[in-house]
Parts: structure tokens; sequence; C-alpha cells
């Protein structure tokens, strides 16, 4: 059984205005899927519709085998989410709201424990949560959606408002739910952030998705494996890598030579060829493509680099 499918979904505004358009998505049992766009691209409107907050236009989606429409309850009982743009009531205190959402999901949870588990002491979970900080919010919103250890964890935009030690927890927390057995589908602008947790990732740009694969994949996938940069004691010339096996493109500035690997032999390749000239080589290093460069790749096409379609 699959946790997430999308077939054709389609959420449009009016006659033209189209905020999810055509999605056909497959995410799996016990996988981290990130989830990423610009803003505006629809990712939340997405989450929207699976938890049947908003009805979509056409196409269908199901949730841990259910109709996203027709079977919102039993979706709701199964699902944790930390929604973007949610709110808390402001006289009630952090560990109100939790025992309220071990109420809601009829859960034996202890809420002393949920609370620990998110950072929130236990006196900051006795004051009221109109005192809470950003990140103290954040905290108390992800353990009401780690409530009834939820089959699917669905967290929009989690690190908002976090410190580095916020963002750490969070990471922790969705890998250890992962590991537990659970799903969890991850939304985030922080591309570090997805890059360290996500098994694959989606990219969606103005409704539509443009590409599904692991983080290997989408390198392979535009030839963006590693960039090798090699200074050298002058600007050189007349120096060519067509001929080099793995080599996708070479780049050269000033003294500097960026030459774009997708074979791990290639970059010793390019050094040899450079040593093969009058050239010394003062310095170099390697960066492999990071998920911020696939990121704007997709979103950002060139002439060069046309849109790819994505695969559900």
């Amino acid at each position: 059984m699959t946790a997430i499918e999308t077939t054709g979904l389609t959420k449009r505004y009016g006659h033209d205005v189209y905020a999810v358009n055509d999605l056909s998505l497959t995410v799996e049992e016990g996988e981290v899927f990130g989830f990423l766009g610009p803003n505006g691209s629809g990712k939340s409107t997405t989450i929207d519709v699976l938890m049947d907050y908003v009805r979509p236009t056409a196409g269908s989606a199901t949730v841990l085998g259910y109709d996203a429409q027709t079977d919102a309850d039993e979706i709701h009982q199964r699902v944790g989410i930390l929604p973007d743009g949610y709110s808390l009531y402001d006289r009630l205190s952090g560990r109100k709201h939790v025992e309220y959402a071990i109420r809601l999901k009829d859960a034996e949870d202890d809420p002393d424990a949920i609370l620990q588990r998110v950072g929130l002491a236990a006196d900051a979970a006795a004051r009221p949560a109109g005192t809470y900080s950003k990140g103290m919010s954040q905290r108390l919103a992800l353990g009401m959606a780690l409530v009834g250890d939820p089959d699917l964890l669905i967290l929009d935009e989690p690190s908002s408002g976090l410190d580095p030690d916020g963002i750490r927890d969070i990471r922790e927390l969705t890998l250890e739910h992962a590991e537990s057995g659970g799903t969890v589908f991850f939304s985030s602008h922080i591309l570090s952030q997805v890059e360290a947790i996500c098994d694959r990732v989606g990219i969606l740009d103005d409704g539509r998705l443009v590409t599904v694969d692991t983080i290997d994949g989408l390198r392979d996938a535009l030839g963006a494996g590693s960039t090798i940069t090699v200074t050298v004691d002058a600007p050189p010339s007349g120096l060519a890598f067509d001929d080099v096996a793995g080599v996708s493109s070479v780049v050269v500035d000033g003294d500097e030579i960026h030459a774009t690997c997708t074979e791990p032999t290639a970059k010793l390749a390019v050094l040899d060829r450079i040593r093969e000239t009058e050239h010394r080589i003062l310095d170099f290093d390697t960066r492999q493509s990071s998920l911020e460069d696939l990121f704007s790749a997709y979103t950002h096409p060139t002439d060069d680099r046309p849109r790819t379609e994505g695969r559900p």
C-alpha cells in the first residue's frame, strides 16, 4: 500500500488560475519524501487536498489507501500534520493543547513525554501558548502532530521560526519516525534540511510536478555529479576536455578551471590533462552539486538545460 497517491490532481480557481495542475505522485510507505517548490508553487494546496481541507477541481488522491474526499475521518485518525500557518489557543497552556490532541485521537500518549520529546520544558508547558515565541509554538504544534504515533506525518515548513538546535531536533524526530516504520511527507524551503533526511524529492513549479527522484538521481539526470575547481599559475588557453569521458562542461574563469564531472574518475582525468600542459597546479577542490543547485536548475530551466517532466 502506498502512503500517498494522486492521479491528475488539479485545483483551479476561476477559469485559468491553477494552484495544482495535473499532479500525479506516489509516496511509498516508510520513506521520507521531500516536497519542494518556490512560494506559490502549490505545495500547501496539495497538502490541503490530501487532508480534505480543500476540494480538488479534478483528479483523485488517496492517503494510506483511503480516498481523501470520502474517507477524511479515517485519514485524520492516522495522519499527524504540522500545517503551515497553524494557530494555537492563546489562553490554553502547552500541556492542555497536547491533552486536547490526545483526546481528539483517542490516544493513550503521555502528554509530558510528548512535550519532552519536542523540547518543551515543564515550566514552559504550563504557560499559556499566547506567551510562546515562534520557535516554542512550532515545537508545540509538532508535538500535537506526533500524538497517536501516526502512520503518516505531514510537515509543512516545520523549521519555520526554529533556531539551529530546533532544526536539528526536527531532523532527528523525522528520522526516528521513519525508522519506526512511519512515513514522512516533508515540505520545506530549507533545502539543506531536505537533503539531509529525504529518501526522494519531488519538485513542484507553477502547480506542476517537474521531477521526482533521489538526489543522486537528480544529479545524474542533469549531468551535475560534482565540480572540480583547479587553480593554475596563469590563465589557461587552448585547453580542451572534449575527449575526457565523464566531463559534461568546463568553464574557465581567469586562472581557475571549473569542470563538471558525472563520473568520479573524471576528476583525476581533468588533473592529468592539466598536468600535460605547461601550467602548474596551485590548488584544487571538489564540490558535489547541492540540492539548491538542482532545485535552481529545475525551477529556472535554461535553453541548454530544458525543463523535464517528472515521473510518479
